[in-house]
């Protein structure tokens, strides 16, 4: 499973530079989402793929019984979802604050009313 989840974290990573590089706004804003979303994928594999109990372990025992799923990659990816909504959700407002002002969605377009 490990080496299709591999593939897939190389394949969101390539996408999202594809994205970022374009010259719409609205398609870095998709480029940077898919990259916060390969990021936290790539931690998600790193920690390992362990399917099994909650990681509790037993009164009176020093270390868990069976195999148990690491709480610390969960935490962080969910933390990193949290930071990437709030992000991705001020890079849209950004945007449409833009939009309105330069009536365009190239990035080009946008840099010659620096002046």
């Amino acid at each position: 499973m490990e080496p299709i989840m591999a593939i897939v974290v190389g394949l969101l990573f390539a996408a999202s530079v594809y994205m970022m590089l374009r010259r719409s706004i609205v398609k870095l804003v998709i480029g940077l989402m898919l990259l916060s979303n390969a990021a936290n994928l790539l931690i998600f594999t790193a920690s390992g793929l362990t399917r099994g109990a909650p990681p509790l372990i037993p009164e009176g025992a020093m270390a868990p019984l069976g195999p148990v799923a690491d709480p610390l990659p969960q935490a962080l990816i969910l933390t990193a979802i949290v930071i990437a909504f709030g992000v991705l959700a001020f890079a849209v407002v950004l945007i449409h604050r833009a939009y309105e002002i330069v009536q365009a969605d190239d990035l080009d377009q946008m840099k010659e009313t620096d002046s």
